[in-house]
């Protein structure tokens, strides 16, 4: 008979033991997701003297510490430097410290206190692969962004699956032409990406977005995995590649078969609704354009690129005669237009000259690449001097689509030596000396909060700029252009990765929702029609049933923002909405705290500010992807029983495991181990293995409160150089003995089994004495007796230990 433990209603009366860590004071401006071992590491603390928030002044210790987060452990302590000898940043508004602790390379969980004040920073780790888990989030916002499928478990997260979009009457699959809605004029244009909070379709948007991406491939092609969790997952073909080849697919059903390339898909009327799959407009498509044409060209010829180089051939002829076809029409049509703005869709997607040039110049360099045709070196080389880079010498943000092809040309074996010289001089030049907002930026500290962009500059989008002028520097180690400062670009590129992760004046994570993926202050609402304001589902993290999902980059900072045109009376019953207190931040703030965490639509139109869109998105991935290792990447899977919610598919929190390797032959030495975070979504902990070489080796697992679990007889081959990932969760045959519990059936998921609250190999009597006693006294807080982190040992946890001392659960090892 199974033992049954009843809590008496007299303990309610007794006292309740709470620990109490130090308050996180946003003052203390960290990463909140972390740094790598050997990159810099500097926490910024601010004295807001100007701006929304300088009603809250602080005064720093002078001596700050670096703690471990599990046991407030000080591993390093220092004094902070002033900021720029104690001046007040106009940019910022603020009064800066740093505290530099470089110095700590350790693994592990930490926070940065301020002794004398007795508060501390957020949370961060610091590991090889800190950045991984970020990226995963932030590149699955383009699958939450496609168009026209189911986003279903288990590949969209609890709470964020919808059913396919835009399929419906004279919506996608049957769309019509804008300006004659015959029945003649229908095409199937279903898929792609909605561009940003809107779900309208730009041919043209997606230039440097695409560019992004599959440049993001090719600069670190072996750490981009194939397990994103997307329909894709698991074919064999990297999932970034997957997600651009989404996007291409939609660009050729946009291609007619003379070869032109029709510009738009969207709506007349602009209007919202959530989800998606609520959406009923009708849509239409705009004309085929000269400027469309030559972008799609561009994309397809380095779309086939990429795609030949991982064997996937008979794709990348589909995308290089596509490529062709679209040059060829375009050439011989160079003056098509169409200027959507009023007519459809919510944004004018149609260029000028120049920058119909520049689609043009990149398709030319992408398709001499791809097909060693010197029609386009021709074209290139007798054009090139055309761009502005090299007609100004001058490189910078707002250009990164021109500037990587000129980069791209120039790499090549075929180009010509004085051509790619005077590109490669000229980017080089700007990048190290010739313009104050580059590496002189960097190197004079010019930005308190280390991530500099110049006052115009900040316009709206400034998280795109942001993202691309980190994009800048790591060119310069791509290109091998000035190896001497290599460490400077590094540098330099790693602060806009930090500024973006809570290393600004407004201490917030830019990426919504991403409490459950390590990040304690991260944005709660984006401008998005599915994640609108009022949806009691999915309007603001933290107080809608879901918040929005994790990963989108907002707009960014915007000192530009202003009110409605209509305020502050000619707005109807909206009028209410135009008290400039309501938007005070972003209004009248210093530059770098024009931001409000908001979602409110006209006329308070806050898509100038937290709008996320594709380009940004892109940006973002790009810049991160860089300072993820391949060689890094070794994770495991594993769901913890106890944790597990299967209503969810999830685990009710994050937690902390430890992870070894042993020797496959007695006595089973431990090689080397690495303490990781479980991701309560996605079940993956990343590791690390310094001291490990290749060979085969038992995989343990344990964790505070759970049974010891080994990997499969044999061992697992390991290979120090290269990913290793291990699942424990698809089959009982990946555990030694198959000492794991099937918890879910749908999908089939296996755990480890919880309750061994004394790690003594056994879950018994012990372990439920235990768990009875801090039952008894109510004890809360993050304790070993809670098996199902709801941060209470109560009945349910001694139910769950008790399952499994009746069934005799116990560590089974070789």
């Amino acid at each position: 008979m199974k033992i049954i433990y009843l809590l008496l209603i007299s303990f309610l009366t007794q006292n309740i033991s709470i620990a109490i860590p130090p308050i996180a004071d946003n003052h203390i401006k960290v990463d909140q997701f972390g740094y790598r071992p050997s990159d810099k590491k500097i926490a910024v603390i601010s004295n807001p003297v100007s701006g929304y928030n300088n009603t809250s002044p602080f005064t720093p210790g002078s001596t700050y510490q670096v703690r471990k987060w599990d046991d407030d452990a000080v591993v390093y302590s220092s004094a902070i430097t002033a900021w720029n000898s104690g001046s007040t940043q106009i940019q910022s508004g603020d009064k800066v410290w740093w505290f530099d602790f470089t110095a700590v390379t350790s693994p592990g969980m930490y926070y940065v206190m301020d002794v004398s004040r007795n508060v501390r920073s957020y949370q961060f780790e610091i590991a090889d692969h800190v950045y991984l888990k970020t990226l995963k989030q932030a590149t699955r916002v383009f699958f939450y962004q496609r168009c026209g499928i189911p986003k279903s478990s288990p590949y969209a997260q609890f709470g964020w699956s919808d059913s396919a979009c835009h399929t419906g009457n004279l919506q996608d699959t049957d769309c019509r032409s804008y300006n004659n809605t015959n029945p003649s004029t229908s095409k199937n244009l279903s898929g792609g990406w909605h561009d940003a909070g809107d779900y309208n379709k730009y041919v043209n948007f997606t230039f440097e977005t695409m560019i992004d991406l599959l440049l993001a491939y090719k600069e670190n092609s072996q750490m981009w995995g194939d397990d994103y969790n997307i329909p894709e997952s698991g074919n064999g073909i990297p999932d970034l590649l997957d997600e651009i080849k989404f996007e291409l697919d939609w660009l050729l059903k946009m291609q007619n078969s003379n070869g032109s390339v029709l510009s738009i898909v969207g709506v007349q009327n602009f209007g919202t609704a959530s989800p998606p799959s609520a959406d009923i407009s009708q849509r239409l498509y705009g004309p085929a354009t000269t400027s469309a044409s030559f972008t799609a060209s561009a994309l397809f010829a380095l779309g086939a690129l990429q795609f030949n180089s991982i064997g996937q051939n008979d794709y990348a002829n589909t995308l290089q005669s596509a490529s062709v076809n679209a040059w060829n029409w375009a050439v011989a049509n160079p003056s098509i237009t169409f200027y959507n703005s009023g007519i459809i869709g919510a944004g004018e997607q149609e260029v000028g000259s120049y920058e119909k040039l520049v689609r043009q110049m990149a398709a030319a360099s992408f398709l001499y690449a791809l097909t060693g045709n010197t029609n386009y070196k021709s074209f290139f080389e007798s054009n090139y001097t055309q761009m502005h880079l090299i007609q100004w010498g001058f490189a910078y943000p707002f250009e990164n689509g021109q500037q990587d092809m000129l980069l791209y040309y120039a790499s090549l074996a075929g180009a010509t030596p004085s051509v790619a010289n005077a590109i490669r001089n000229a980017y080089r030049n700007s990048l190290k000396t010739n313009n104050a907002d580059n590496l002189p930026a960097y190197l004079n500290k010019t930005d308190a909060y280390r991530a500099h962009l110049s006052n115009q500059n900040y316009t709206w989008g400034s998280n795109t700029t942001k993202g691309r002028q980190g994009i800048m520097f790591n060119n310069m180690l791509t290109y091998n252009l000035d190896s001497l400062n290599n460490s400077y670009y590094r540098e330099a590129a790693l602060g806009y990765i930090n500024y973006f992760h809570g290393t600004n004046p407004t201490a917030f994570c830019y990426l919504s929702n991403m409490s459950s993926h390590g990040a304690e202050n991260s944005i709660s609402e984006i401008y998005h029609s599915w994640f609108a304001d009022g949806s009691n589902l999915w309007d603001k993290a933290g107080t809608s049933v879901y918040g929005p999902a994790p990963g989108f980059v907002p707009g960014g900072v915007n000192p530009t923002y202003a009110l409605d045109g209509c305020c502050p009376s000619g707005c109807g019953s909206y009028n209410n909405l135009c008290n400039t207190s309501l938007v005070t931040p972003p209004l009248s703030q210093p530059i770098q705290k024009s931001y409000k965490d908001w979602n409110t639509s006209w006329p308070q139109n806050s898509w100038t500010i937290t709008e996320p869109g594709i380009y940004t998105q892109a940006a973002y991935v790009r810049l991160l992807s860089r300072f993820v290792d391949a060689a890094s990447i070794k994770q495991v899977k594993i769901v913890i029983e106890g944790l597990y919610n299967s209503s969810a598919n999830s685990l009710n929190a994050r937690d902390t495991i430890r992870v070894y390797l042993r020797n496959t032959t007695s006595p089973y030495l431990m090689i080397d181990s690495s303490k990781a975070v479980l991701d309560s979504l996605n079940f993956t902990a990343a590791l690390s293995f310094p001291n490990a070489n290749s060979g085969t080796y038992y995989i343990v697992i344990k964790h505070r409160n759970s049974i010891e679990t080994w990997s499969r007889t044999g061992g697992e081959s390991y290979n120090n150089s290269s990913s290793f990932n291990f699942d424990f969760t698809t089959d009982s045959t990946k555990s030694y003995a198959a000492n794991v519990k099937r918890v879910d059936s749908n999908p089939g998921t296996y755990a480890i089994f919880s309750g061994d609250v004394n790690q003594d190999g056994a879950v018994d009597a012990t372990d439920l004495s235990l768990i009875e006693n801090d039952a008894g006294n109510f004890q809360t807080g993050y304790i070993v007796t809670d098996l199902n982190g709801d941060n209470i040992s109560d009945a349910s946890d001694l139910a769950l230990a008790d399952n499994n001392v009746f069934d005799f659960v116990g560590k089974i090892v070789p």
